[in-house]
């Protein structure tokens, strides 16, 4: 065998070998940095965010072409950095040889960095480019939903809803009342104030249950000077959207006293109690209440027993304070207000 043709084949075994060798190298030990970024991944779940921009800053610092190891680190900064976080983004959206998904994400983050930086314009933007990579995304068509009820544009609101509703085939009842009232909102806007009120009613028709309709209903009554109604309207938003009740709690307590009707506060309030005993702002509204009655110790009973519930809530000791200004001694009263300034520095420091 000619010595030549021996020594190419010992080249062309041993090339083989090597190349084995790393790929069962590499494929056995990953490399580093998918190592780090994992570790990144369980920092976020755990909330340690601090490791996690450690990790991924190394990550990226060894590979800058891990995309997804900068997409992290800029939702990661997003809360107390938004401007860098949004830089980190935009970065990323001139990259070569994205993948749609990829690209997807990244518009996503840019649009929720936008909206945190409070530029509404550019957060639409860059849902708008997503729905041009996915028009049937959804995380794109509510968030555009959430911005066009953040700036009260209803009209466009009620086409969001529209399209969401179409794309998911979901007709619920609680989504038709909801269109009807941006509808309703849209004609308030624009002086159509009998066009406004015959949406809100059909609302309060579509779906029984969806408060919102009754809020606004109220509002039209209001305007008309049709007090009895307004304050009908607002008691049954509160009593369905217990949640968001305390929005209506100054409009009904001045509708009832504008009607000599100002008796019937605390039973609107004992029932909103009876729904949400956590309800501290009926708590200190049905307090004042009673104390005008000159319940005091009721009153002070009442907050002392809510106090429990909410008591890293400040408002209960200062009404605590309040109500025992006739009955406390001013070293009694002294105390109380160490023990308020003690929890403000806690909940300061905490």
């Amino acid at each position: 065998m000619n010595p030549t043709y021996f020594y190419i084949a010992l080249a062309l075994i041993a090339s083989v070998g090597l190349l084995f060798y790393f790929y069962s190298y590499k494929t056995s030990h990953p490399p580093k940095t998918d190592t780090l970024f994992t570790e990144a991944l369980n920092a976020m779940v755990k909330a340690d965010k601090r490791k996690a921009i450690r990790l991924l800053k190394d990550v990226v610092k060894q590979d800058s072409d891990h995309i997804r190891a900068y997409l992290q680190l800029g939702n990661i900064l997003r809360d107390d950095n938004p401007e860098q976080a949004a830089k980190i983004h935009q970065s990323l959206t001139v990259r070569p040889g994205l993948g749609t998904d990829l690209k997807v994400e990244i518009h996503q983050s840019l649009a929720l960095d936008y909206e945190k930086l409070n530029q509404l314009q550019k957060a639409r933007r860059e849902a708008n480019q997503v729905l041009g990579l996915e028009k049937r995304n959804l995380w794109a068509l509510g968030f555009l939903l959430s911005l066009a009820e953040k700036v009260e544009n209803w009209d466009e609101a009620a086409d969001w809803t529209k399209q969401i509703q179409k794309i998911t085939g979901k007709q619920s009842s609680t989504e038709i009342a909801r269109f009807q009232v941006y509808k309703g909102l849209e004609k308030l806007k624009n002086g159509l104030t009998d066009e406004a009120k015959s949406f809100f009613e059909k609302a309060t028709k579509s779906s029984p249950e969806f408060g919102l309709s009754y809020r606004y209903l109220g509002d039209v009554y209001e305007q008309s000077r049709d007090l009895v109604k307004a304050a009908e309207n607002w008691e049954l938003f509160a009593m369905k959207d217990i949640e968001n009740a305390p929005m209506v709690f100054g409009k009904i307590e001045s509708a009832l006293f504008d009607l000599g009707r100002y008796s019937e506060v605390e039973n609107f309030y004992r029932r909103i109690l009876e729904l949400d005993e956590s309800n501290f702002e009926a708590v200190i509204r049905l307090a004042n209440v009673l104390e005008e009655k000159g319940e005091g110790g009721a009153a002070l009973s009442l907050v002392e027993d809510s106090t429990q519930l909410k008591s890293e809530d400040v408002r209960g000791d200062l009404m605590k304070l309040k109500l025992s200004l006739t009955t406390s001694t001013p070293v009694e009263l002294s105390h109380q207000v160490d023990m308020m300034l003690e929890k403000l520095s806690s909940s300061k420091n905490g």
